[in-house]
């Protein structure tokens, strides 16, 4: 065999590999783990099983999830419906709660020329701190990292750092209340 015939036949396999690799993702983690037949303790053994790091048993029904590259931390709920790109890593701690429909979004496009907006990728992992709450359809945008006992607000966008122990509101987030934290 020639070292194209190799190259080819080498490949052929990595994009056989992507494709099996998606359909176990789609498959058995965003249609029958996302199931809400499947109780939270079954949830979280199929997404371990894939590779996502689920410390918790407390994913509720109806979540995406775009990668294996997500950590979730010891007694942290995620509520229904929420949404976990995949183009960074997300690293979510212990003891938070995660309201519905939150997204997590890793990746966000460069502005582009004029014929083309949305320019090239950029993606940027998202960090929460432990003992966090975001609120129910808060968006996390790349590149964030939410301090320890933080709480974003319901619908709030966050597209920059939040430092510890602060309530965090609006489109864009801002911090509006310093939290009692305790030593």
């Amino acid at each position: 065999m020639g070292a194209k015939a190799t190259q080819r036949f080498g490949s052929f396999f990595v994009n056989i590999h992507a494709v099996l690799e998606r359909i176990w993702r789609e498959f058995f983690i965003n249609s029958i783990a996302a199931s809400s037949l499947l109780l939270n303790p079954a949830r979280a053994a199929l997404m371990r099983m894939y590779g996502i790091q689920a410390h918790t048993t407390s994913i509720r029904p109806g979540s995406y999830f775009g990668s294996r590259d997500i950590t979730i931390g010891q007694g942290t709920r995620v509520n229904y419906r929420c949404f976990f790109d995949g183009a960074a890593p997300i690293r979510i701690g212990k003891n938070c709660g995660i309201g519905m429909e939150v997204m997590f979004c890793t990746s966000t496009h460069k502005i582009g020329p004029a014929f083309e907006r949305a320019g090239s990728d950029s993606p940027g992992p998202i960090t929460v701190g432990d003992g966090c709450w975001i609120g129910a359809r808060s968006v996390i945008m790349p590149g964030v990292t939410i301090g320890n006992g933080c709480v974003i607000a319901t619908g709030a966008i966050v597209n920059r750092d939040c430092a510890p122990n602060g309530l965090y509101a609006g489109v864009p987030a801002k911090r509006i209340k310093e939290l009692q934290h305790d030593q």
